[in-house]
């Protein structure tokens, strides 16, 4: 479960990492990708002097335990830094702090994630340890009976939250049962939890850590052919992995269209409204909707905040994205929180924004300034070695070649208004939204 699955190793790099020249510079002939040790690799060598960063990922998530125990994935992911059959967390610990190093693993939806941070001295050493975690993990009593107890405590605060209540009955308003994006309950994970044993852990990562679909991400100032041969000397024989979920479009489900999670003495209501986009991130038409969505309510300069909060001062925040569109076809929604007492003005008020947006459409400016905006964003995001490698990522994650980097700015460049607003009346339905409260909401019974 994705929210609570970050647990880190070390201590980060301090300060930003930029790369001025990889803003504006074709990115993809500068990456080699091979496949080493069964892994894909992606290496791109960077003019920052002495810094590493790391991303990669494998199909381990919560989605992948889906057919056995719901919370074996995020447990198999907390134990991954809690030691290793040959290094104890401490040793592990103190060998990354001694370099100023850092590791971290996270679990979420589809995949298991590693990211680190290095100077170029120790990229070895960083290299062994990933290998050695994901490969051999202590998967101990002890530390699994404290990764349970930790997890629970997590889920168990997660239901004093109204934006995360709202967002999570979201999910399975709009996806079927089985549909990897559907999030089982907290309720369902920690009785899930509390019935999961070491040997449910010791399968599920005998099963799903492997090379197969593992993407290992590095940027900075590195040695390509070095790289190759640290990766290739210690994941040598590692086998496994699993294939990629391919789910069908989600077929719809027969969840109730309003629903209200009364949350006592909760000083402010959380509301999603939305529906199914039937779009992957990959697909034609994605971006134009994209490009239209954060013109109706991205940031400050969106309609929904600067007409429901600016203007009316009806809600503390608003805004409208695509989502859970990277591996499948994701979701469209609105999300809002008012006061118990201001709620409905503000659905009001929100619905106005949504209908005009839907039959007007956006105007020229809008979609001249949006794209302006979404290729500044998106370079930016490429002047980090972070933001890079995430990006490198992302787009592998997408079913894209890292061309896409290149070619991102120019596909966002080329779409006119017409394409904007025909995606508006495509892929989305105002009167077939998916209203879902959660707080201390005045109408509602206990």
């Amino acid at each position: 479960m994705k929210i609570f699955s970050l647990f880190s190793v070390g201590r980060l790099l301090a300060g930003a990492l930029f790369l001025p020249a990889a803003a504006f510079a074709a990115i993809a002939p500068n990456v080699v990708r091979t496949k080493v040790a069964g892994i894909d690799l992606i290496a791109y060598k960077t003019g920052v002097k002495n810094v590493v960063t790391i991303r990669g990922s494998l199909p381990a998530g919560d989605a992948y335990s889906a057919d056995g125990n719901i919370a074996v994935a995020t447990l198999t992911g907390m134990l991954l830094d809690q030691g290793t059959t040959k290094n104890d967390k401490f040793a592990i610990a103190e060998k990354l702090e001694s370099v100023g190093a850092s590791i971290d693993f996270s679990v979420g939806t589809h995949m298991a994630e590693v990211s680190a941070k290095c100077l170029s001295k120790d990229l070895p050493l960083v290299i062994e340890l990933i290998a050695e975690q994901l490969r051999t993990p202590a998967l101990d009593p002890d530390e699994f009976e404290k990764a349970k107890k930790q997890f629970i405590g997590g889920l168990q605060r997660s239901l004093e939250s109204t934006d995360f209540r709202a967002g999570d009955a979201f999910t399975r308003a709009i996806y079927p049962v089985g549909h990897p994006n559907r999030t089982e309950s907290p309720e369902d994970f920690i009785a899930a939890t509390e019935q999961a044993t070491l040997e449910d852990v010791k399968a599920f990562h005998q099963k799903h850590y492997g090379p197969k679909n593992f993407t290992l991400v590095v940027v900075g100032d590195i040695d390509v052919a070095q790289l190759q041969s640290e990766v290739g000397r210690h994941f040598a024989g590692w086998t496994g992995g699993v294939d990629l979920l391919q789910p069908a479009i989600a077929a719809g489900t027969d969840a109730p269209r309003e629903q209200n999670i009364f949350m006592a003495d909760k000083t402010s209501v959380s509301v999603v409204m939305g529906q199914p986009s039937r779009l992957r991130y990959s697909d034609p038409n994605y971006q134009a909707l994209r490009l239209a969505t954060a013109i109706l309510g991205s940031g400050f300069t969106g309609r929904l905040m600067a007409n429901v909060r600016d203007k009316e001062g009806l809600t503390y925040g608003i805004g409208s994205r695509l989502n859970h569109d990277t591996f499948t076809a994701g979701d469209w929604s609105i999300t809002a929180t008012f006061a118990p007492q201001l709620l409905d003005q503000g659905l009001a008020s929100t619905k106005r924004q949504l209908t005009e947006w839907y039959e007007k459409g956006a105007t020229p400016e809008e979609v001249s300034r949006r794209k302006e905006n979404f290729v500044g964003t998106f370079k930016v995001g490429l002047a980090t070695t972070g933001g890079l490698a995430a990006n490198l990522l992302a787009a592998v994650h997408r079913g894209y070649d890292v061309t896409w980097l290149d070619e991102y700015p120019d596909k966002i460049n080329s779409l006119t208004p017409e394409q904007v607003n025909g995606a508006i009346k495509k892929y989305l339905k105002p009167d077939q939204l998916y209203i879902i409260k959660a707080g201390s909401i005045p109408t509602a019974a206990n």
